[in-house]
């Protein structure tokens, strides 16, 4: 994998309700220079205004209140559409969402994690 000036200037939102998840992720993901954004709910995620400023999601789909699925439509709904990573138990709930990069199974694999986010960021 090579590195590319706009990591650094590249924010990845984090939604996970799995404070371990949260973190690992955001340790993983500033060691390879993204600014990271970590959220314990999809509604904390939408009320800190993040969509706006968020270049790629990485999305738990089960979560209390608003799932990721929820999530992934009510951002396609306000006009965002941003690259979207699931990371999930379940991985076959992914298939046919638009804007989906990838649907990874938890524990993700960090290569495979980190190999989907630069597709995301090379659409």
């Amino acid at each position: 994998m090579h590195d590319t000036p706009m990591r650094n200037t590249t924010t990845i939102a984090v939604v996970d309700d799995d404070e371990s998840v949260r973190a690992a992720l955001k340790s993983l993901l500033r060691s390879s220079g993204y600014d990271v954004r970590t959220y314990c709910s999809a509604v904390d995620f939408l009320d800190a205004n993040a969509p706006a400023a968020t270049h790629c999601l990485i999305s738990d789909i089960q979560m209390p209140g608003m799932s990721g699925l929820e999530l992934h439509e009510q951002l396609a709904a306000m006009g965002f559409q941003i690259p979207t990573i699931f990371i999930t138990a379940y991985p076959d709930l992914g298939a046919h969402i638009p804007r989906l990069i990838a649907c990874l199974p938890k524990p993700c694999d960090a290569d495979k994690l980190l190999a989907c986010i630069d597709t995301a960021l090379r659409q």
